[in-house]
């Protein structure tokens, strides 16, 4: 159910629209649906997509995905082209840490406990 003021749909920049939509598939299993040669959209959790049109590339978002186990995505992160910028830290309700994929994306990754 969509509700005013609720995260609704999130965009990524993606330049190289078919690297981008190869690293999400191979580090966490997303699946995308095209919308012409530079749109992909993906439905994984949180609606949202790739815009990889060089005329609206917006300042880049931070977005935090969810592991059960956190060094087994870490690793998927990295084998998949990814670099970790802050490695897992504890807080009060979890560990996370941060990453960039290939294009300059940031990443959280959580996990709970």
């Amino acid at each position: 159910m969509r509700e005013d003021g609720k995260i609704d749909y999130v965009e990524f920049p993606a330049g190289d629209l078919p690297a981008a939509k190869s690293f999400y598939a191979q580090a966490f299993g997303w699946t995308f649906t095209d919308y012409g040669p530079a749109y992909a959209a993906m439905a994984e959790g949180l609606d949202g997509g790739f815009n990889a049109d060089a005329a609206d590339q917006a300042a880049k978002p931070l977005v935090i995905l969810f592991a059960h186990a956190l060094e087994a995505m870490e690793a998927k992160v990295r084998a998949a082209g990814g670099t970790i910028t802050r490695p897992s830290v504890s807080f009060p309700g979890g560990r996370r840490f941060h990453g960039k994929e290939p294009r300059g994306n940031e990443l959280g990754v959580f996990s709970e406990g």
